[in-house]
């Protein structure tokens, strides 16, 4: 019965359910309305997946990210703008407001513009670092498109980013092929030591960020190079909420979405990746991938003779219970089956105070909409208030924390096993049976045993 349940709660899902897991309400911030036309594809993408679309500049007075504490937008984009400052409506408080409140950012930036200090502000608040000077360009004189950049070396030409680890989901790089991703004319981020931030598309190795006004014949200190340059950076915060940084909002203007790159050494020409890598950058800012949910979770006595009432409050130590979660993924448009990567497992944690059991949980069955898995453990020897609790936090993914309390008792006075089914009683036990055989034999050697008869004394008489 639980299966059907769930099978037609998960199709219901799947009829309502938007594009976009947090909603389709866009806010597209730009310097001029009508800039949005050397980003026509990228918006005519985004409105094929049923985004509602406002544009908006920093000086309008209609802007505003709340209406009577709700949010007024589901997600906002920035493109670059040609002010210092974001107006009122736009602060780093009210930006950091929006983020708290489950709204997504997606931030582009550009070499050839000024980032306003509201952005700055804000990236500095998540631990992203921008150059000091605003005016910073990445170049690299080795990873160029030699059409464009022959001389400044500032398009670089990128591979699609692979997974840093083993473990992580790829949602970046998947049927790239040999197609590279364009980067012209952007700025590189520095991050932060935090375990919400991850990169996305580092640099190569010999690239590196200078000023071109100030540094144009000598490059004597710079602000980051190598890898320690984050192009595009992520961070996803507790409440899923979504922030992406795009170090050159160029890549997703028109004219790179289709077209035709060479790098040096005389490779061949071949076609960007930048529109398909645009969608995936956007779609999981947006929350379009990437997003995880539990369906149901379930856990009772496994133990034959027992009642198997799902769910129950109360347990007792050492019995033998089995554990069920249910997950699924949001995959565009639909929810689909999670399966974990290879390398990675969701793990199940019994705690009091600390994990007395951690247990790898296993795929039992899988579903369209959904993936089980399962474990069965014994509970320990010990009484007392216990969680269990699922932590699952990867890069990429929206976290999972479910955690179910329930009560350990201990054995009732009826439920200890007989002593002779314990072996390390035998030992006891026969020296009881030792001490009442020998206390018996003495009673019964006493009680039928004869005195010893007593000697006659004769006294003689002396005359």
């Amino acid at each position: 019965m639980r299966t059907i349940l769930s099978f037609l709660l998960l199709a219901l899902t799947s009829v309502v359910a938007a594009i976009s897991t947090s909603g389709n309400r866009l806010l597209v911030v730009l310097n001029d309305v009508a800039d949005k036309a050397t980003y026509s594809k990228f918006f005519a993408d985004l409105e094929e997946r049923e985004f509602k679309i406002t544009y908006e500049t920093p000086k309008s007075e209609s802007l505003n990210l709340f209406n009577l504490g709700e949010r007024t937008y589901d997600h906002v984009l920035f493109l670059p703008v040609q002010t210092k400052g974001l107006g009122p409506n736009l602060t780093p408080k009210a930006l950091l407001d929006f983020v708290n409140a489950k709204g997504n950012i997606l931030l582009t930036l550009s070499a050839n513009t000024t980032t306003p200090t509201s952005i700055v502000s804000l990236l500095s608040e998540l631990d992203i670092t921008l150059p000091t000077d605003r005016n910073s360009l990445v170049v690299d004189h080795f990873n160029y498109d030699i059409t464009s950049a022959s001389d400044k070396h500032d398009v670089l030409l990128l591979p699609a980013p692979k997974p840093v680890r083993a473990g992580i989901k790829d949602y970046f790089s998947e049927d790239a092929g040999t197609k590279l991703i364009a980067f012209p004319r952007g700025v590189g981020a520095v991050l932060g030591n935090g375990e919400l931030l991850n990169p996305i598309l580092r640099a190569p190795p010999t690239a590196y960020s200078y000023n071109p006004k100030e540094q144009s014949e000598v490059v004597d200190d710079l602000f980051a190079a190598g890898q320690q340059l984050s192009l595009v950076s992520t961070m996803q915060a507790r409440n899923n909420a979504r922030v992406t940084v795009v170090g050159s909002a160029e890549m997703l203007q028109d004219k790179w979405f289709d077209a035709s790159v060479s790098k040096l050494n005389g490779k061949p020409v071949v076609q960007t990746f930048n529109r398909e890598f645009a969608k995936r950058v956007s779609g999981w800012t947006f929350q379009e991938i990437g997003v995880l949910k539990v369906n149901w979770v379930e856990h009772h006595l496994e133990e034959e003779g027992m009642p198997n009432d799902s769910n129950p409050e109360m347990y007792r130590v050492k019995n033998n219970v089995s554990y069920t979660i249910s997950l699924a993924e949001f995959a565009w448009d639909h929810w689909i089956g999670f399966n974990v990567p290879e390398s990675d497992e969701v793990q199940l944690e019994f705690s009091m105070l600390s994990p007395f059991h951690r247990l790898n949980l296993k795929e039992e069955s899988h579903r369209l909409a959904a993936v089980h898995y399962t474990t069965v453990f014994t509970i320990p020897d010990q009484h007392g208030i216990f969680n269990f609790k699922v932590n699952y936090k990867r890069p990429f993914l929206s976290n999972i924390e479910v955690k179910d309390k329930v009560s350990v008792r201990h054995m009732a006075h009826d439920e200890w096993p007989r002593s002779y089914a314990i072996s390390g009683a035998w030992p006891w036990i026969a020296g009881i049976g030792a001490t009442v055989s020998g206390f018996l034999g003495f009673v019964a050697l006493w009680m039928y045993s004869a005195p010893v008869a007593a000697k006659k004394v004769t006294v003689k008489k002396t005359q």
